[in-house]
């Protein structure tokens, strides 16, 4: 399961957490504008705009997680099990894998309405990368600095959501997620005003009651309210480390603890978290083990080059001892 946002201050960014039982083996990807990518049924691209963000590279080819290109459009793929419907290849259609998303879209469009266009007729076909990676059920988040949308492709065949709230998890179905939201209109940044009796005196015996029945458990839809709150509680940071630093808080608020969530497959934990500044081209993370937050500009690196560019992430807890 997974938490993805947007956020916006002085500059737009965008991130997630990646909750697995397990690693995958990723990196942090920059993919310049002159790599070849090939589609399974798409035209291929000989040159797209530039992208950076955390895949799996198979055979020279990165599985995007979540990414974000040089014109500042950004796209994760989240779980969605049970729900992910995708369909045989149809005729006189534009006919993407789901592994092909996040390189397709980012590698084209520099925006939303872009995005939009291309889904009016598309079909999310059921094409699996290989025999290793086999099709896994997703939906998606796409954001430019402007909007948000959810993409889903589900037995009703592609939704696209506006997202008012710049916010996804996984299941249910979004225009579920965000009818949810209804059942916290009480809750509040700021102490109740007591309603309960006109007869009894009342006497807050702390701060933060007004958030007083937000779910704490570690369910996608209750983390998916508790990440809506804190994203639209909080307050605009006016420097980059302030913005980055208050941004993983939010993601640290709807993260998975190990031990935690126990599946047939182990425990379920945040393996990454990561803020890209999506206007300078910064990608943000930290990773499960360490907390430290490391960062890479895709600015620093040759953007021309056909060659695509990684970096493992650090995984081994960085302590700075101060004596």
């Amino acid at each position: 399961m997974c938490t993805a946002f947007t956020f916006k201050s002085q500059d737009h960014y965008f991130g997630r957490n990646l909750d697995l039982e397990y690693t995958l083996g990723q990196q942090i990807v920059v993919t310049p504008r002159n790599y070849k990518f090939d589609f399974k049924m798409l035209p291929g691209l000989k040159s797209h705009y530039a992208i950076i963000g955390v895949a799996k590279i198979d055979r020279n080819y990165p599985l995007y997680f979540d990414a974000t290109n040089e014109a500042g459009l950004s796209v994760a793929g989240l779980n969605f099990p049970h729900n992910a419907v995708y369909f045989k290849m149809k005729n006189n259609t534009n006919n993407i894998a789901p592994f092909e998303i996040i390189p397709y879209l980012l590698g084209c469009f520099k925006n939303v309405s872009e995005v939009e266009k291309f889904f009016k007729n598309a079909n999310i076909a059921d094409i699996a990368y290989s025999s290793d990676y086999p099709l896994t059920p997703l939906h998606w988040i796409i954001a430019d600095k402007d909007r948000a949308i959810t993409l889903e492709s589900t037995m009703n065949g592609i939704r696209i959501y506006e997202n008012p709230v710049g916010v996804l998890t996984n299941n249910p179905e979004f225009d579920l997620q965000l009818f949810n939201l209804n059942n916290f209109a009480n809750i509040s940044k700021t102490n109740p005003v007591q309603t309960f009796s006109e007869g009894l005196s009342y006497n807050p015996y702390s701060n933060g009651l007004g958030g007083l029945g937000l779910p704490g458990d570690f369910s996608s839809m209750s983390r998916f309210v508790r990440a809506v709150f804190a994203k639209l509680s909080s307050d605009n940071k006016t420097s980059e480390i302030e913005t980055v630093g208050q941004f993983f808080h939010i993601l640290s608020y709807v993260e998975q603890i190990s031990g935690c969530v126990k599946t047939d497959k182990g425990d379920e934990y945040t393996v990454y978290s990561s803020c890209c500044n999506t206007d300078k081209g910064i990608y943000y993370y930290s990773t499960y083990q360490n907390r430290r937050i490391c960062a890479i500009n895709m600015y620093k690196e040759n953007l021309d080059s056909d060659c695509l560019i990684s970096y493992d992430l650090i995984e081994k807890q960085m302590i700075f001892y101060q004596n």
